[in-house]
C-alpha cells in the first residue's frame, strides 16, 4: 500500500528530477525541490495525505505514521 502511495506522492511532487532532497520525520516527508510551482497538491490530498506545507521550494508531506515506509519507497522508486 505504501508503494502506491509512494508512487502517487512522486508523481504529485514533479518526479524524481524535481527531488534534490527527501527525508522522513515522525509523520511528515520535508521535501527539498527544484521547482516547488510543480507539486500538485490537489493530486496529494486525492492519494490521502493529510496536508501541505511550502516555504519557497521546501515542502512538508504530512503521511502520518508511515512516513519512513513511503520515504524509503519513494527513493526505491526514483
Amino acid at each position: 500500500m505504501s508503494q502506491d502511495k509512494a508512487a502517487g506522492i512522486l508523481a504529485a511532487i514533479g518526479g524524481s528530477d524535481n527531488i534534490i532532497e527527501i527525508e522522513p520525520c515522525i509523520t511528515r516527508l520535508r521535501c527539498e525541490l527544484s521547482n516547488a510551482d510543480l507539486v500538485d497538491e490537489t493530486a496529494l490530498r486525492k492519494i490521502g495525505v493529510h496536508g501541505v506545507l511550502r516555504s519557497g521550494d521546501a515542502v512538508q508531506i504530512v503521511v502520518g505514521p508511515d512516513a519512513d515506509n513511503i520515504a524509503s519507497d519513494i527513493e526505491d522508486l526514483r
